[in-house]
């Protein structure tokens, strides 16, 4: 719980008795590798915190082809927002790549808070904004730069990802084929 206070802290500071009420509304679960914490089709409910491990938002096609959007590493939050905000069926599937702890709690439920917590809503304003600069920031590279360079903003946004993933979820995050990801490696190291 010390990581979620100090995450949400940074965003906008917290008084003594809101974060009382907001962190009474989460509850720890384990999230072992390979388990969703929501699937495609799924209406969003709940919020997570990941406390520690990986976790990759990913979605499939009709002809069940996985794109994976983003990786979740810790301490940052975790959920099918867009389902939570509109009620509508989720589309990006999110999946442990490894064991998790996290932290849940009902949406519904932190959003009650917001009349009486203008500290907490404002965190999630602000947590939100920050979550639409990061989907922009994304699209822009997906689709100005070449694969070298979104390799290398990889690498630098997920610094030691690598060496705990399979290298096809990477190659599909920069959206090519796994050979092509290891002629770019090739290239920069000289393997």
């Amino acid at each position: 719980m010390s990581h979620f206070k100090s995450f949400f802290n940074k965003l906008t500071p917290i008084s003594p008795e809101n974060w009382d009420k907001f962190s009474e509304l989460f509850r720890p679960k384990v999230l072992k590798k390979g388990e969703c914490f929501i699937r495609q089709g799924q209406i969003a409910k709940e919020i997570g915190f990941l406390e520690s491990g990986i976790i990759r938002g990913f979605y499939r096609n009709n002809e069940a082809v996985e794109y994976n959007k983003h990786f979740f590493t810790s301490p940052c939050f975790i959920g099918g927002y867009a389902s939570l905000i509109t009620g509508t069926p989720n589309q990006i599937i999110q999946e442990a790549l490894t064991d998790c702890n996290i932290l849940v709690a009902k949406f519904a439920d932190i959003q009650n808070l917001y009349k009486t917590c203008p500290d907490i809503e404002r965190g999630a304003r602000i947590l939100a904004e920050h979550f639409f600069v990061q989907k922009e920031q994304r699209e822009i590279e997906i689709v100005l730069l070449d694969a070298e360079k979104r390799y290398q903003i990889f690498q630098k946004d997920f610094p030691q990802l690598e060496q705990l993933i399979p290298q096809y979820h990477i190659a599909s995050y920069l959206g090519i084929t796994p050979t092509q990801l290891s002629r770019i490696r090739r290239k920069m190291f000289g393997k």
